[in-house]
């Protein structure tokens, strides 16, 4: 329970299904200001009262759980970690991967629960076997599938999601209305729910020490200075204070962050365009595809962020047992290429795999790249 309109729907639907529904709200800061506030946030005080009165009105029990200490260690400074080694973290889909559906899930399981049920846009059906697959929400505007990429086949298992075949947000806003439940017009949570005034760069500041150093052009030319390259992330194209405008005067945007030589690599928006992701840290959501436990080739849709884009990538991935250059991961390495091109792809951000709504899997980018032209 969140507290916000979509838990409180779904939580309101599994008890009408005749669940034995208890609420739960993750207390994930011993000290609620370092989160966001009101609409902004996801876990604060007023978030939790929110859910309480809404558990209130649903006659369930409401319990607060504390899991500060876990939420710390895997999520934010592993977030901390991830841009100081120059990459593009996403706290939301850590959060999902190890707390919501690992910590949470497990301390439900051990007190004897049978499922964890939530808010989030996304199906859970069950193949010819049995075996739980992970879809698209029925509103692909709403749909969540992306950031729940990192649950597996075992999570699956005991993952609720009531709001699956919704046709749009508002239905939902409606249905709380009907119920008498207060947060039917709560706005939506948005951003990193820790960095309490939404200022990454200077929260991460205090967190990464930062010298300055140089801004590249693509042809290796300085044309200004940096206070921390490890606050820059590929496609940023604000902060850049440029010393030097480009020769056709068009925007710069970041290429390339590199964090050992502490420098930044600029250029126009075209070149910021791949066609070839390279993944590790790999999971699947449900049973693997045979090809990708023999490692041929397959098709599928590629996504690399969780909104702004109206239809994924199509794309060609083999699953390699060894990473390019003979250095192998724990579980391989996803080389995903894609037919037409992507901008802005970060090393660190995540690419989630689909065949038609169903989720495949997903890979933490490792490194992206143009085959049609020479490394930066």
């Amino acid at each position: 329970m969140s507290g916000g309109v979509d838990s409180a729907v779904a939580a309101a639907r599994a008890v009408e299904a005749g669940h034995d529904v208890v609420g739960v709200h993750l207390a994930l800061s011993r000290m609620p200001g370092t989160l966001r506030t009101g609409s902004r946030g996801c876990c604060t005080i007023e978030d939790s009262n929110d859910a309480w009165r809404a558990c209130d009105k649903l006659g369930i029990p409401f319990y607060v759980w504390d899991f500060s200490e876990r939420f710390k260690a895997d999520v934010v400074d592993d977030f901390i970690a991830e841009y100081a080694a120059g990459r593009t973290p996403n706290p939301c889909m850590r959060c999902n991967e190890r707390i919501k559906f690992a910590a949470l899930l497990e301390k439900a399981l051990a007190l004897g629960f049978d499922a964890v049920c939530t808010g989030h846009y996304a199906k859970v059906v069950r193949d010819a076997e049995g075996n739980p697959e992970l879809h698209r929400a029925a509103d692909w505007a709403k749909d969540q599938s992306y950031v729940l990429g990192v649950l597996t086949r075992e999570q699956l298992e005991h993952c609720l999601f009531p709001l699956a075949d919704t046709p749009s947000k508002a239905e939902v806003r409606a249905e709380a209305e009907r119920r008498g439940l207060s947060v039917a017009k709560k706005p939506d949570s948005h951003d990193i729910c820790f960095i309490s005034d939404g200022d990454t760069r200077g929260w991460l500041a205090d967190k990464i020490e930062m010298t300055s150093g140089d801004i590249l052009d693509e042809n290796g030319q300085k044309v200004g200075e940096h206070s921390g390259a490890n606050a820059f992330t590929v496609g940023q194209r604000r902060g850049l204070r440029l010393g030097r405008p480009a020769p056709d005067g068009k925007p710069r945007f970041v290429l390339e962050v590199r964090p050992k030589e502490n420098t930044v690599v600029v250029g126009p928006e075209q070149l910021l365009a791949v066609d070839e992701i390279r993944g590790i840290r790999i999971s699947w959501a449900g049973v693997p595809l045979a090809e990708a436990a023999s490692g041929e080739e397959f098709a599928c849709a590629a996504q690399v962020r969780a909104h702004g884009e109206p239809l994924p990538s199509k794309a060609r991935v083999v699953l390699r047992a060894e990473a390019e250059g003979g250095e192998g991961t724990d579980d391989g390495e996803l080389v995903v290429m894609l037919e037409s091109p992507l901008r802005g792809v970060a090393p660190g951000q995540t690419v989630v795999l689909y065949q038609g709504t169903r989720v495949l899997g997903q890979a933490t980018i490792d490194a992206a790249r143009s085959l049609s032209r020479p490394a930066l």
